[in-house]
């Protein structure tokens, strides 16, 4: 799977929104501690902007801006061969993959939080959509050939990164965060949180049992979770 793949897979820019921030609040559910989950939603990124992201602390990221402009997603695979940091692309963004950028998101070529000490952007693939797009759309990308089966299957680490933007489906979160939290996920919990169904002490403990509503406070409203009555 490539860019490419992914961008004929991922939704519209509204249920991509609500999607990130069911996966940003069942993160906070299962994961009290911020600096180990892997998927966030900050609803006030700036007065105009919300962020979505995922970091698994290897060095992988994605970064999805939401704004009146659209959308922008930035995907980071430090052992892709299209990194920046890798012997092919010489200390560059590889080409193509920011090409036809359009002016509404060219703030994200420069943003400091996607470049690094020397402007680069750290990117590996790159998708964008403006409201009256019909579909997701990408620069024109030249993948290197690659080596071993894994990074021919995904050269540029979209495939992998994205996966739960693509399976949006409650099952797909469950088999993962089980897998990664060592943990039994509930399934219909899950589906609950994805359909942003306001939480109750009883979705909550389905989840985590040692989570308690009130302590979920700050991460809903930085989430921009809806509450119930």
């Amino acid at each position: 799977m490539t860019v490419y793949d992914v961008a004929r897979a991922l939704p519209g820019i509204e249920e991509l929104r609500d999607h990130s921030r069911g996966l940003a609040m069942l993160e906070a559910v299962l994961c009290p501690e911020w600096e180990s989950r892997y998927y966030s939603f900050d609803a006030s990124w700036s007065e105009y902007e919300q962020l979505a992201s995922m970091k698994d602390g290897q060095g992988d990221e994605y970064t999805i801006v939401l704004s009146p402009a659209g959308a922008f997603v930035r995907v980071f695979a430090h052992e892709s061969p299209l990194s920046p940091f890798g012997e092919l692309a010489d200390g560059q963004t590889w080409p193509g993959v920011l090409d036809g950028v359009p002016e509404a998101f060219a703030e994200y070529l420069t943003e400091p939080a996607f470049t690094d000490e020397d402007g680069v952007h750290v990117t590996t693939a790159c998708l964008w959509r403006e409201p009256a797009d019909t579909e997701w759309r990408t620069g024109t990308v030249a993948f290197p050939d690659a080596g071993d089966d894994a990074a021919a299957e995904d050269p540029d680490g979209s495939g992998r990164l994205l996966h739960l933007l693509v399976d949006r489906s409650a099952e797909a979160y469950a088999e993962w965060a089980s897998e990664y939290y060592d943990t039994e996920v509930d399934v219909e919990a899950v589906r609950k949180v994805l359909a942003l169904t306001p939480l109750t002490e009883e979705l909550v403990a389905a989840l985590n049992p040692g989570v308690k509503l009130a302590d979920l406070a700050e991460d809903i409203a930085e989430i921009g979770y809806p509450v119930g009555p």
